[in-house]
């Protein structure tokens, strides 16, 4: 017999109870706290049942790789919210464990082997690692990055002079040989591509970043591939396709995710390098939604589907299904943003920039403090900007509005870009 979360008890055995409407969320990630706070904030009186495969509260993931990592910042501060806010707002957790299936003709979810009702589901599933298919990889020296557990493995192994190679160039692979190399390990990155993070910026901005770590003691293998990772004594050795062998105590792997999107495809729900959604976060079933990393959604804002991996997707999607099942529907459509941070610089990227015709670069990467506007057919479509936080909230609003800019305008910095953007504008 199924049972509604409404009919638990803090032991979690089922127990007569007033059926109320129930939400269920798979997933305990920032999606799927966002979809809480959004429900409860906005008046939903159901029973909410969370449920995560971690055993912790949910969590931001940004800072692993930065302060986290680093030791900087404590666990209890990586909490969206305390364990008393779900307490207060009635919500149950069940950390550690996670919704197994989906059986959309009863709607109801299994948990721990356990048939669970829901009225509407949420998918907040996030995403996994992409695993590097070679031989060596489950060596206990190699270590991914994507949970708290995964930074806990990694810093039992971080020591001064202490060799450490990175697969994988792109923001997670840089951030954390960032805080190795700052931490006195000797630190090598291997990239596939011809320059680091070649799937996301311009070549000007990938080589300030390669300039940047290797100033800082960083070293480089690009244009090469990982064919094996072999035991070696104590630690490992890393063989390169290009013929290098890279000695290491320990190996980190960051060659990106994937949207997790098993549970999704075992229900029959559509999807397509990601949950299918569409700008209400509703996939195929009407009963089920999707927030976050696993999704691909339309925004129509630049006119095509995306799959976005970010903090500020995975909020905004949050609250757009929680205002969905609150009837109070609201379409989502933003221009994405995201950040990295890399010893004392920040990388504030808005847009999407795989399409663009032309770039200008405003300023001079030899201060620190640039940024790079890519166009295309005369509209601004995406700004990188490098410790220039005006240029980036401003541009997020141009890029919205879909203005055009002078790109000579834009590459005279004399000239401010405050008043560049408000004359676009129309202010």
């Amino acid at each position: 017999m199924a049972v509604h979360a409404s009919q638990y008890n803090q032991g979690n055995s089922p127990k007569a109870s007033f059926m109320r409407d129930t939400v269920v969320i798979a997933g305990a990630g920032q999606a799927a706290a966002q979809a809480v706070i959004s429900l409860r904030h906005g008046g939903y009186g159901g029973a909410i049942l969370m449920a995560g495969d971690e055993p912790y509260l949910p969590y931001q993931r940004p800072p692993l790789s930065k302060k986290f990592l680093a030791g900087e910042l404590e666990q209890e501060r990586l909490h969206l919210r305390p364990e008393q806010f779900y307490r207060d707002h009635d919500v149950q957790l069940r950390l550690g464990t996670r919704v197994e299936a989906i059986d959309r003709r009863r709607r109801t979810v299994s948990i721990d082997g356990q048939a669970v009702g829901y009225d509407k589901l949420i998918l907040a599933t996030g995403s996994q690692v992409r695993r590097v298919p070679i031989p060596g990889q489950d060596l206990p020296q190699v270590h991914y990055l994507r949970t708290i557990d995964d930074v806990r493995g990694i810093q039992a192994a971080f020591r001064p002079g202490r060799r450490m190679v990175v697969i994988g160039g792109g923001y997670i692979g840089l951030e954390v040989a960032a805080v190795a190399v700052t931490a006195g390990l000797d630190v090598c990155v291997v990239e596939i591509a011809d320059r680091v993070m070649a799937r996301v910026v311009a070549p000007p901005v990938s080589q300030f970043y390669l300039q940047a770590h290797q100033e800082a003691g960083v070293q480089f293998h690009l244009g090469a591939g990982v064919a094996e990772i072999r035991s070696d004594g104590g630690g490992v050795r890393v063989i390169c396709t290009s013929g290098a062998e890279l000695p290491a105590d320990l190996v980190v792997v960051g060659v990106g995710i994937l949207p997790a999107t098993q549970l999704a495809e075992d229900a029959g729900l559509e999807c397509s390098n990601g949950i299918v959604v569409d700008e209400f976060c509703r996939s195929s079933d009407p009963d089920i939604y999707a927030a976050g990393d696993c999704t691909s959604h339309p925004n129509r804002l630049l006119g095509r589907r995306l799959r976005l991996e970010s903090v500020h997707n995975a909020t905004e999607q949050g609250k757009t299904a929680a205002l969905d099942i609150l009837g109070r529907a609201e379409p989502y459509a933003q221009v994405p943003w995201f950040w990295s941070d890399q010893y004392d610089l920040k990388l504030q990227m808005t847009g999407i920039a795989d399409n663009y015709s032309s770039l200008v670069l405003r300023g001079e990467p030899a201060s620190r403090s640039f940024a790079v506007f890519y166009f295309a057919g005369g509209r601004l479509i995406a700004v990188h900007a490098v410790n220039s936080p005006r240029e980036f909230m401003l541009s997020k609003k141009l890029i919205a509005d879909g203005a055009r800019l002078d790109p000579a305008a834009v590459a005279d910095s004399s000239v401010p870009f405050k008043a560049l953007a408000e004359a676009a504008l129309g202010h």
